[in-house]
């Protein structure tokens, strides 16, 4: 009982501190990532995103030094929380950012509720997430958008029967729960579901399983990173030469490895929000800045929503010229409209949730480089989670 009183004092200190840094000419925010562990780029691509939007528009806004503070929590909750409290009461951040899984997210949303601090999830991925606290806003996409998607296209092309693999965590479990249900609303058979330990994960007593099962496809979600490793094996259980097709979600083919994976990836099928091939000017001058910024890297669903984020805080300060502490901030970012490297999206305003394009796309080989080829667009897709 001791131990929560002096945490929610500190919360409460937080709060009133963190008030009156709006009277400095500082603005800092708080990005939390997993830097090092094995998801570690995605706190590489999400914090080089975020640097480059604030190189390109500047660090200073309405008189204001827009100041960025990275933390490692190498993924694990209890760090996540610690650092967020950190970041509040002792840095006195104005805006937390970042949260590359959702563990991490939803170990943080009592702190963003109770310091009254907009918390922008850049990466994480659940739909119930912007549910955790009415403070926390997202510019990267949610896992239902995408499968709902599949689950439509699948269907319609030549696909009847499928093995569901995820990642078993919460986004893992978003896929297969939102792909299953609109795959067998439209007359498909779901043969098995099988879930994958999220840490230090062995895909091939699964991959041999499916092998045995003989679907049409694969339907797969496995975290940003995760993909070479499936991929590897998906080749050494022979599964790319059986005729099981391989579909998913866009996190197995992440731009980041996509060129690692070789020939096993050509013609792979996923639905997702981004793609580094996309066709606009928006997205050529991203790629072009982030690939110049980052010795040649190729940016991903991670670094855009990074570089989203940042936007939508820089203009939620500058409508509010760093005036109104948490609360006004988080009103200003709720409802933005813009032009993203992704295509349009928006921030709905009742959710707090992204609203953007989702695209079909196909693994092929551009130039001697593989790429996410986009071919299908769903225009505007909302979270299916949140409309049931």
């Amino acid at each position: 009982m001791k131990k929560r009183t002096v945490l929610g004092a500190l919360v409460l200190l937080g709060v009133w501190v963190g008030t009156g840094a709006w009277a400095q000419d500082s603005f800092k925010v708080g990005l939390i990532l997993p830097m090092t562990g094995p998801f570690a780029s995605t706190g590489k691509q999400i914090e080089a995103a975020a640097r480059l939007y604030m190189a390109q528009n500047g660090t200073t806004v309405v008189g204001k030094k827009v100041e960025l503070i990275v933390k490692d929590d190498t993924a694990a909750p209890d760090v996540t929380k610690r650092l967020a409290q950190e970041l509040v009461v002792n840095e006195k951040v104005q805006v937390l950012a970042g949260f590359g899984l959702t563990p991490l997210a939803l170990s943080t949303a009592p702190i963003a509720t109770q310091s009254k601090t907009p918390l922008v999830v850049m990466a994480a991925a659940t739909s119930s997430i912007t549910q955790a606290s009415p403070y926390i806003i997202r510019t990267s996409f949610t896992l239902p958008q995408a499968a709902v998607a599949m689950g439509d296209w699948a269907p319609r092309n030549g696909i009847k029967k499928v093995v569901s693999l995820v990642s078993d965590y919460g986004p893992g479990i978003d896929a297969e729960k939102f792909f299953k249900d609109r795959f067998l609303f439209n007359g498909g058979q779901v043969l098995e579901t099988l879930r994958v330990p999220m840490r230090n994960p062995d895909f091939a007593p699964f991959l041999q399983k499916v092998r045995d099962l003989k679907p049409d496809a694969l339907y797969v979600f496995v975290p940003s990173g995760a993909g070479t490793a499936l991929m590897k094996q998906f080749v050494e259980r022979g599964l790319d030469k059986s005729g099981i097709r391989l579909i998913g979600t866009g996190d197995v083919t992440d731009d980041d490895i996509l060129n690692g994976m070789g020939d096993v990836a050509l013609g792979v099928v996923t639905s997702h929000h981004y793609s580094a091939s996309h066709d606009s000017p928006i997205n050529k001058k991203f790629v072009d800045a982030f690939q110049k910024a980052n010795g040649g890297l190729r940016p991903n669903f991670m670094a855009v929503g990074g570089y989203d984020g940042m936007r939508v805080i820089y203009e939620a300060l500058r409508a509010t010229k760093g005036q109104g502490g948490g609360d006004a901030l988080l009103a200003a970012m709720k409802g933005q409209i813009f032009e993203s490297p992704r295509g349009p999206m928006f921030i709905d305003a009742q959710t707090r949730d992204v609203v953007h394009n989702i695209y079909i796309r196909k693994v092929e080989r551009v130039n001697g480089q593989l790429f996410n080829n986009e071919f299908e667009s769903l225009k505007d897709v909302k979270d299916p989670g949140k409309s049931r």
